[in-house]
C-alpha cells in the first residue's frame, strides 16, 4: 500500500516542478488499478470483496407495464391519464417518469411503458399490486422490474455445464463443545469491538477466544444451539461458526436489515426491515426473509405494509410486532405461524404454503403461542358484546386444526400465556373486573397438557387482589414462582403442580415476605433461582434454593440491568449495559452466590452465552450417572487439586515477583541517596550527617507541670493529742 500523502505535500512538489496545481482537471485524473493510495474504504470490505456479494443495481425503481392496449395519437393522452391514476394510488411517480414509446412508423403506441418512483419499495409495491391487473377483457397487465430484463438479458444463449469444485470439509462447528475443561463461551460488545470468551472461573477471569472491531453495526446473536454467531451489516446479515477462529460461513442479502430471528432448530434465518414511505399518509414498508441458513436461498418473502404486521407480539420496531412469525413443533422447524386480522396463518416448511392453502379463522384473536415441543397453538380471544360473550383460551392441534381444549373466561380485562419449557404445562394469567369494574384482580388457569383431557385447575393467590410483578416456571420441571403485591417490597411464593399424595393438584411450598425483588431467573437446570431487584431496586440478587427452601447466598451488582443463566446452570452473568453512563461492565457469579470476578467495560452493551444443543444421553443415563456421581466425580476432584495447585503455585510466583520488585525499588533508593550525598554535603556547609558515628545520642529529661491545685485541709487537734 502507497504512503498516504498530504496536500501540503503535494501543492510543494508541484511548487518545485514549476506546475500551477490550478490549471489541472482533477476529474481527468485516473488511479492505476488495485491502487487506493492508503485510503481505505468507509464501508465493511468483507461484504463487498469476497465471493461476488451483488449489491441492489441502479434501476430498482423502474417497472415496465405490459399488455397495455396500442392506441393512436389521439387516444394517446386518454391511455396516460388512466395508467397515471392507477399508478399514483401506489406511489409518488417521479416528473416525467411515465414513459410509453411509439411505433415510428404507425405512431401508434407500442402496448408497454415504463414508470419510475421515487424508491425501489414503491416499485416492488406496485408490481405485486398490479401484476396481472385487468384492464378490460382483452387488456391483463404484466408488470416487472426494469432490473429483471436486464438480469435475464445476460443470460447466455447456449448452456454450459457449472464449475464442479473439488469437495473440502469444513470445520467442525461443534468442536467448542468438547473443551477439555468442559467451560462455555460468551460474547460481549462494548464500545467498537466485538469479542468471545472461554469463562474460566477457576483461573478467576475469562480466556479470550477472538476478538475483531466493527465486526456488527447494530447487534450480534447467537443462533438457539450455538452453532452460529450472527452479524448485522448494512447490505444484510451474516453468519460465523467455529470454536476460536470465527469463520464466515454464509451472507444473505437484506439492504438496511433492522431484525433478526432464527428458527429453533436453526436451520432458517428470518431478515426484518422497514421503509419510510414517500408519501407521507401511507404507512412504513415491511420486507421480512426466510433465508436456508446453510445455503443462504430465499425460502419465501413477505412484503406489505405495516399495519398488516401489528397484532399480537411484544413490540419492535416502527410499530411492527417482533417476532412476526413464530416456530412450532419443536426443534423439527415445521411450521410457523404469523397473526393478522380475525386469522392466524399457519405456514408449513416444505412447501412454505398455508397449510391446507388457507388460514385458520379465529374472530378477534388477539394472541397465540406455540408449545415449545409439540405442534400445539394456544390462542386466545377476549371478550365481545360487552360480556356477552366471553373471552376464551383455546388449544389447537396442527396440521389437522383441531381444537384440544377450551376454556370460557369472564370479566377478562387481559390475559397472558406462559409454557413450561417441556410443554407440560401452560399458565394462563388472567386480569379480571371487580364487580364494581373500577379495579382488576389476577388468577392462573393452569393446563396439564400431557394428560387426559387436559385438566384445567384455578389457582388464586392469598390475597387475590395483589399485583402481578413476575412469573416464571421452572425449567424441565414441575415448580414455578409469582412475585406479588402492591407494596414497594413485594411477596415471592412457589408453587408445585404436584403434591405428596396427589400428583394432580397444585400446592403451594413456600411465601418469602417483603423481598427487594421484581424479576425471576430460574436456573436452566432447575432447583436454583436467582431473585433479581433491578431498575428502582438498584441491582439486589437473592440465590435461592428451592429444593430446601433456604437462602444461598445475597449480593448486588449496583445499576444491573441484565441478567443471564449460562446453558449449564453452573455460573451466572449480571451486567451493567450502556442505559447508565456509569458502572458499565459485567460480573460472574457462581450458582450458589459467589462473586467469581468483575470485568469493567466502557461504553458496554451486549453480554451473550453461548447456547448449548440439547444433550444426546437418555434420561436413563443422565438419572445413572446422578446415582453414580461420587465414581464419576473422583476423576475431576483430581483435576481441581491440580488446579488448585497450580493456582497456589502462580500465586507464590506472583508473590515472589511483587518481592523482587520491592528489593529492586529499595535498592534503587539506597543507591538514588548516596548519588545525593555530595548534595547534602554542601547544603549544611560541609558537615557530613548522613553517617550515623557523626551522631551522639542523649537521654534528657524533662520535667513538666501539669497541673496545680490548691486545696484547704481541715486540722483535727483532738487527733493531734
Amino acid at each position: 500500500m502507497a504512503e498516504v500523502v498530504s496536500m501540503a505535500d503535494i501543492e510543494a512538489t508541484a511548487l518545485r516542478l514549476g506546475i500551477d496545481i490550478s490549471s489541472v482537471d482533477l476529474d481527468a485524473i485516473q488511479i492505476p488499478p488495485g491502487e487506493d493510495f492508503g485510503i481505505k474504504s468507509d464501508d465493511d470490505e468483507d461484504l463487498y470483496q469476497e465471493d461476488g456479494f451483488e449489491m441492489e443495481a441502479g434501476f430498482g425503481n423502474i417497472i415496465v407495464v405490459d399488455n397495455l392496449p396500442v392506441v393512436p395519437p389521439e387516444k394517446f393522452e386518454k391511455l396516460e391519464n388512466v395508467v397515471r391514476k392507477i399508478y399514483s394510488q401506489i406511489g409518488v411517480i417521479k416528473d416525467g417518469g411515465l414513459w410509453m414509446p411509439v411505433n415510428p412508423e404507425t405512431q401508434k403506441t407500442l402496448g408497454y411503458c415504463f414508470i419510475e418512483y421515487n424508491t425501489p419499495q414503491e416499485a416492488e409495491l406496485a408490481r405485486e399490486k398490479t401484476n396481472g391487473y385487468k384492464l378490460d377483457k382483452s387488456h391483463i397487465f404484466s408488470v416487472n422490474l426494469f432490473d429483471d430484463f436486464e438480469k435475464y438479458m445476460k443470460v447466455p444463449d447456449e448452456w454450459t455445464p457449472a464449475e464442479i469444485k473439488p469437495y473440502t470439509p469444513g470445520e467442525n462447528l461443534q468442536q467448542w463443545l468438547t473443551d477439555e475443561k468442559a467451560r462455555d463461551q460468551f460474547v460481549i460488545r462494548a464500545a467498537t469491538f466485538t469479542e468471545v470468551f472461554w469463562n474460566d472461573p477457576r483461573q478467576m477471569m475469562p480466556d479470550l477466544v477472538y476478538r475483531r472491531q466493527y465486526w456488527t453495526e447494530a447487534f450480534v446473536q447467537w443462533s438457539p444451539l450455538g452453532t452460529y454467531l450472527a452479524t448485522v451489516h448494512r447490505q444484510g446479515a451474516a453468519v460465523w461458526g467455529g470454536a476460536t477462529t470465527f469463520n464466515r460461513l454464509m451472507r444473505y442479502a437484506h439492504p438496511q436489515v433492522k431484525l433478526i430471528d432464527f428458527s429453533p432448530g436453526e436451520k432458517y434465518l428470518i431478515t426484518y426491515s422497514s421503509h419510510e414511505p414517500s408519501n407521507p399518509r401511507d404507512t412504513h414498508r415491511v420486507v421480512l426473509n426466510i433465508f436456508d441458513v446453510r445455503t443462504g436461498k430465499v425460502m419465501r418473502d413477505f412484503k406489505g405494509n405495516a399495519d398488516e404486521f401489528t397484532t399480537g407480539g411484544s413490540g419492535g420496531v416502527s410499530g411492527v410486532s417482533w417476532p412476526v412469525f413464530r416456530w412450532g413443533g419443536g426443534k423439527e422447524d415445521k411450521y410457523f405461524a404469523r397473526i393478522g386480522k380475525n386469522v392466524i396463518s399457519v405456514y408449513e416448511t416444505e412447501t412454505f404454503t398455508l397449510i391446507d392453502k388457507k388460514s385458520l379463522k379465529v374472530e378477534n384473536v388477539v394472541d397465540f403461542s406455540w408449545s415449545p415441543t409439540d405442534p400445539i397453538l394456544a390462542l386466545f380471544v377476549p371478550e365481545l358484546g360487552g360480556g356477552n360473550q366471553p373471552a376464551r383460551v383455546s388449544l389447537v392441534q396442527i396440521p389437522g386444526k383441531e381444537e384440544l381444549r377450551q376454556k370460557n373466561l369472564f370479566s377478562v380485562s387481559d390475559c397472558k400465556m406462559y409454557w413450561q419449557s417441556n410443554g407440560e404445562y401452560l399458565a394462563v394469567k388472567v386480569d379480571r373486573y371487580t364487580k364494581t369494574k373500577k379495579s382488576t384482580y389476577t388468577g392462573f388457569e393452569l393446563f396439564r397438557i400431557k394428560e387426559r383431557d387436559i385438566p384445567i385447575e384455578v389457582l388464586e393467590l392469598d390475597n387475590k387482589n395483589d399485583k402481578i410483578v413476575a412469573f416464571a416456571w421452572e425449567p424441565k420441571g414441575h415448580r414455578f414462582a409469582v412475585i406479588h403485591g402492591d407494596n414497594p417490597r413485594p411477596d415471592i411464593s412457589f408453587y408445585s403442580m404436584r403434591t405428596a399424595h396427589n400428583t394432580g393438584r397444585v400446592s403451594k411450598l413456600a411465601t418469602l415476605k417483603s423481598k427487594q425483588a421484581n424479576a425471576l431467573y430460574w436456573s436452566p437446570a432447575g432447583r436454583f433461582i436467582l431473585l433479581a431487584g433491578l431498575k428502582g431496586f438498584n441491582g439486589q440478587l437473592e440465590f435461592y434454593n428451592v429444593d430446601e427452601l433456604e437462602t444461598m447466598a445475597t449480593g448486588e451488582h449496583f445499576m444491573a440491568t441484565d441478567i443471564e443463566w449460562d446453558p449449564t446452570g453452573r455460573y451466572v452473568a449480571t451486567s451493567v449495559t450502556s442505559v447508565h453512563e456509569m458502572e458499565n461492565g459485567f460480573h460472574i457469579w457462581s450458582f450458589n452466590g459467589k462473586l467469581l470476578y468483575r470485568i469493567p467495560k466502557d461504553h458496554f452493551y451486549q453480554f451473550l452465552w453461548r447456547p448449548r444443543p440439547p444433550s444426546f444421553l437418555t434420561a436413563e443415563k443422565e438419572e445413572e450417572i446422578s446415582k453414580n456421581l461420587k465414581k464419576y466425580s473422583k476423576k475431576y476432584e483430581l483435576e481441581d487439586q491440580d488446579v488448585s495447585l497450580l493456582l497456589s503455585e502462580q500465586e507464590r510466583k506472583r508473590r515472589n515477583m511483587l518481592l523482587d520488585e520491592w528489593d529492586a525499588w529499595i535498592q534503587n533508593c539506597k543507591r538514588l541517596h548516596e548519588e545525593e550525598s555530595e548534595l547534602r554535603r554542601q547544603l549544611r556547609d560541609g558537615e557530613a550527617s548522613d553517617e550515623e558515628e557523626e551522631y551522639e545520642a542523649k537521654e534528657v529529661e524533662v520535667e513538666e507541670i501539669l497541673d496545680v491545685k490548691e486545696e484547704v485541709v481541715p486540722f483535727d487537734l483532738d487527733q493531734m493529742e
